[in-house]
């Protein structure tokens, strides 16, 4: 069975591309099996150059295709926060709740139909020695709702309303998220890249 290594030590990451590619035969594992692994840090200042930069450095590490990706959430109102530095937008990498208080704060009392936000997604696949094989996006569009509303998901997901479900991403189901979310239209639309690399480097 062909190796895909998810350039990421998030499990909840790989639990979600697992549902979304566990079909094509091909073995999803993360980089938590590289205990050597050197993390590459996210200079670009696009979801673009970042998603590249991941799978590319990724991929000659470990030696075999890796898809890495690069999402955020993105708030028009305030000229695109918090952007790439979604994930560390209070300061501290992955402190979901300080980044969920910042864009509160940030909001303020702002009328709902000017909260408007948008996640997207930049899922980027290499070849072993490095190659971007291909480059695709994925975007969903809600609102950023006053409190955080349900355990779900992850980030910003409690505040992240889709609105013709009237619920947050906190709130919905993960089969319901994925069909919807930013990361699973990134990932289908490299489904059918990802059947030809693999057949190719089987035949």
């Amino acid at each position: 069975m062909p190796k895909l290594v998810v350039g990421s030590f998030n499990n909840k990451k790989l639990v979600e591309l697992h549902d979304l590619l566990g079909d094509l035969g091909i073995e999803l594992v993360n980089l938590s099996g590289y205990p050597s692994i050197k993390e590459v840090d996210e200079t670009g200042t696009t979801f673009v150059e970042n998603a590249n930069l991941k799978a590319s450095q990724y991929a000659k590490q470990v030696n075999e295709y890796v898809l890495a990706e690069d999402s955020g959430l993105v708030v028009p109102i305030l000229n695109g926060e918090p952007g790439v530095f979604s994930a560390r937008y209070a300061g501290t990498h992955g402190d979901d709740q300080a980044n969920n208080r910042k864009l509160l704060e940030r909001l303020g009392d702002t009328p709902d139909p000017q909260r408007e936000a948008y996640y997207v997604c930049v899922a980027s696949l290499a070849a072993p020695n490095g190659e971007i094989v291909a480059t695709t996006e994925g975007r969903c569009w809600g609102r950023i709702v006053r409190e955080p509303r349900g355990t779900g998901g992850f980030g910003y997901d409690p505040l992240f309303e889709v609105i013709e479900f009237h619920k947050t991403f906190g709130e919905l189901s993960l089969r319901v998220k994925q069909a919807l979310s930013h990361r699973a239209r990134a990932i289908v639309k490299l489904r059918p890249i990802l059947v030809r690399v693999f057949s190719q480097s089987n035949a």
